[in-house]
């Protein structure tokens, strides 16, 4: 089955990162507001069976389903807010709307054309009003989103990101963008986790889309910051296949035990998406 946020000849990174193909990238110098634009060409393509108008960059890093999946395990309610760091072109945030109309959101993207892009992306999609996108980074955050958070307490009630995943020390990618979308910062996502922790209300909740290798020093972070009720649904490539991409949820002074979920399988093993995946994929669904 054929989605076109994904043209089946230029693979998303989410595949790559499924498969295990993507090859290791390195920005250790690049900072947060350096990556060179080396194109301003656009693809337009949708996202949720064609309920989104999604624009993204032809070259450097191609959004996955992870933003999508991870958006669908954000447990939002009418009136609530969302905060998102590293939202590249707004497919989490969008497909967030989507599913909440009643939600409003704020991302923060560290590499400037990408923000200005989301902000496009948000207006095309009428979103313009409730979503606000600002430049900027982990853990250097700007000080316009404190005047941007929707209660006196200055915090939001849920918070999300597919942090970078690749460690600093390995051979670089020669797209800039690319590379400062795919490589965590030198604090790892242990200051991700950390700094975000900080906007969310008691009883808010946090939803990371990790790799399966790191969950044990997330969750050990996670406590640290105050987190509890730990909640992790594994994302099954196949039937049978381990999964190498997971979705960890954490409410703020939350007292719960730790929750694993059953897991999502993606793909039939003839290919397509499964009917759990593609309910949420193209129909909206929120995970459990």
């Amino acid at each position: 089955m054929h989605d076109p946020a994904w043209p089946e000849n230029q693979p998303s990174d989410s595949q790559n990162h499924m498969s295990g193909r993507t090859a290791p990238v390195n920005p250790a110098s690049l900072k947060a507001g350096a990556a060179a634009v080396t194109t301003d060409k656009t693809m337009e393509g949708y996202l949720l069976d064609r309920r989104v108008r999604y624009r993204q960059f032809v070259q450097g890093y191609r959004t996955g389903i992870e933003p999508v999946l991870m958006a669908a395990f954000v447990p939002s309610q009418p009136g609530q807010s969302v905060l998102e760091a590293g939202c590249g072109a707004g497919a989490g945030l969008l497909c967030l709307t989507t599913r909440c109309p009643d939600v409003t959101g704020v991302g923060l993207e560290a590499d400037e054309a990408t923000a200005r892009l989301a902000t496009q992306n948000m207006q095309d999609n009428d979103c313009g009003g409730r979503v606000r996108i600002l430049h900027g980074s982990i853990p250097d955050v700007p000080s316009a989103l404190r005047h941007l958070t929707p209660g006196v307490n200055g915090r939001f009630h849920h918070a999300m990101a597919n942090p970078p995943w690749h460690p600093a020390d390995h051979t670089g990618a020669s797209d800039a963008r690319r590379r400062l979308a795919m490589t965590m910062p030198e604090g790892g996502w242990e200051e991700w986790i950390a700094t975000l922790s900080r906007w969310v209300i008691p009883g808010g909740t946090l939803t990371l889309a990790l790799p399966a290798a790191v969950i044990d020093r997330a969750c050990e972070v996670l406590r640290q910051s105050a987190f509890g009720s730990l909640t992790l649904l594994p994302l099954w490539p196949k039937q049978g296949r381990s999964a190498k991409i997971v979705l960890l949820r954490a409410t703020q002074s939350g007292r719960g035990m730790f929750t694993l979920l059953p897991g999502l399988v993606l793909h039939h093993d003839e290919g397509g998406y499964t009917t759990q995946s593609d309910a949420i994929l193209r129909q909206a669904r929120a995970l459990p």
